[in-house]
C-alpha cells in the first residue's frame, strides 16, 4: 500500500520506518526543506530499533518538503503529530487531498473533524475520511537525526471515523497498515474520547511539578507513577468512561488502568506495556512544564474538549475541570479559551442530538 506520513518527530518516525519494514511503500514528509536536504543527503532512510529485530533499515520511498507530492496518490496518510500542530497542517494538507484517501491520526483529540473541515472549508469536497485512536501506535523515542528506537507496538487500536457513513472504507484501508489491531469504537467523537493522554499525562506532570523543576532528568512514568497519582488517574478516567456511557457509546472502554495490568483484558499496546515503556529508560527526560507536550497537548487540547463535552451532556468533571484549571494556573494561560473545546471549533450552538447527526454524515452543501 503506498502510505504518506506526515511530521519527523518520535511517532513520525515510529510509523515510516515501521511501515516501509512492513513492505510499504512510505513517503514522509517535514516541513524544513534544509532537514528535508539533510535527510536526502543522509540516503533518505530511517534506521529502526527494537528488541525483537536489532537494528533495521528502512529506505524510505520519498523523503519530501511538499505536502502535495507526499501525498499524491497514497491511499493511506498517517499523522502522528501533536494535537496543536492539526489544524496547520490540515490547512496544507486540505487542497490536496482526493477521492477515497483515509487521514489517520494517532491519536487525535477530535483532530480528525479539524482535518475534514479544513478540506470542506478550501472548497475540497472529495469523498475522504479521517479517523482517529486512542494513541500512538508505537511506543518510540528518536535515538538521533535518522534512528528511531521502538520499545512497544499497538495490540489494539480502538478507532472512530469522520463521517461515520465512511467507516467500513477507512477501517478497511487503515487494517492494511495495521493488520489485525484495529477495532471500530464508532463515531469521531467515540474515538477522541479513548485518547489515553489527556488522562495519564495531566496527573504526571502537575502532580510531579516539584521534582520535574528541580531535578535535571525525571522519569514520570517510573519515578512519577506512585500509588496516589494512580489513584487520581483511575478517578480521573472513571470521568472520561462516564462520558461516553452517557453519550451511548458502548464498551469495551479501554479503562487506563489494564495499561498497567499484568492479567485481564489487552489494552491498546498489550499486557504489562508500563513496564516495557519504564524499562527502556527512553522516557529519562527534562521537563519543561511551560512548554513541554504534556501540558499543551493533552492537557490545553484534550482536557478542554473533554470538559465541553461534559458541559454539553451536563455530566459532572471535577478532576478534568480540576487540571486544566491547575495547568492554566501554572502556564499562565485560560486554556478553557485557548484549547479544543467544542465552541473553539464552531460546534457549540449544536445540541447532542445535531452534534451526533453531523458525526455520522459529515458535512452538507
Amino acid at each position: 500500500m503506498r502510505i504518506a506520513v506526515l511530521g519527523g518527530g518520535n511517532g513520525s518516525f515510529a510509523a515510516a520506518g515501521d511501515l516501509t519494514l512492513a513492505g510499504h511503500e512510505v513517503s514522509l514528509w517535514r516541513r524544513d526543506g534544509a532537514t528535508v536536504q539533510a535527510h536526502l543527503d543522509h540516503g533518505g532512510t530511517i534506521t529502526v530499533i527494537d528488541g525483537q529485530h536489532g537494528s533495521r533499515v528502512a529506505r524510505l520511498s520519498r523523503v519530501s518538503a511538499s505536502i502535495a507530492e507526499a501525498v499524491h496518490g497514497v491511499d493511506l496518510i498517517l499523522c502522528p503529530a501533536p494535537a496543536f500542530a492539526q489544524a496547520d497542517i490540515g490547512s496544507l494538507l486540505a487542497p490536496h487531498l482526493r477521492d477515497g484517501q483515509v487521514v489517520y491520526l494517532p491519536p487525535g483529540t477530535f483532530g480528525s473533524y479539524v482535518i475534514a473541515k479544513a478540506a470542506w472549508d478550501v472548497g475540497n469536497h472529495a469523498e475522504i475520511a479521517v479517523a482517529e485512536t486512542g494513541t500512538l501506535p508505537w511506543l518510540a523515542r528518536k535515538q538521533g537525526p535518522y534512528s528511531v528506537r521502538i520499545s512497544g507496538r499497538g495490540a489494539r487500536l480502538p478507532t472512530g471515523v469522520f463521517p461515520q457513513r465512511r467507516a467500513a472504507h477507512a477501517l478497511a484501508v487503515i487494517s492494511q497498515a495495521f493488520p489485525g489491531v484495529i477495532e471500530p469504537c464508532g463515531d469521531a467523537l467515540s474515538g477522541a474520547l479513548m485518547n489515553a493522554g489527556p488522562i495519564i499525562h495531566p496527573p504526571l506532570i502537575m502532580m510531579n511539578a516539584g521534582p520535574i523543576e528541580h531535578f535535571d532528568a525525571w522519569d514520570i512514568h517510573k519515578e512519577g507513577t506512585q500509588p496516589s497519582i494512580r489513584r487520581v488517574t483511575d478517578q480521573l478516567d472513571r470521568e472520561r468512561i462516564e462520558l461516553r456511557e452517557r453519550l451511548g457509546y458502548g464498551a469495551p472502554h479501554f479503562p487506563l488502568a489494564d495499561h498497567y495490568a499484568h492479567e485481564g483484558d489487552l489494552w491498546m499496546y498489550g499486557r504489562a506495556a508500563h513496564d516495557t515503556l519504564t524499562d527502556s529508560g527512553d522516557w529519562r527526560e527534562r521537563i519543561d512544564l511551560m512548554h513541554h507536550r504534556y501540558m499543551l497537548e493533552d492537557t490545553r487540547m484534550g482536557l478542554s474538549l473533554l470538559d465541553s463535552v461534559a458541559s454539553l451532556i451536563d455530566a459532572p468533571a471535577p478532576l478534568v475541570r480540576g487540571f486544566l484549571a491547575i495547568g492554566s494556573a501554572i502556564v499562565g494561560e485560560d486554556f478553557k479559551t485557548t484549547g479544543r473545546g467544542l465552541p473553539s471549533l464552531g460546534l457549540g450552538r449544536l445540541d447532542i442530538a445535531a452534534l451526533q447527526g453531523l458525526l455520522v454524515e459529515g458535512f452538507s452543501p
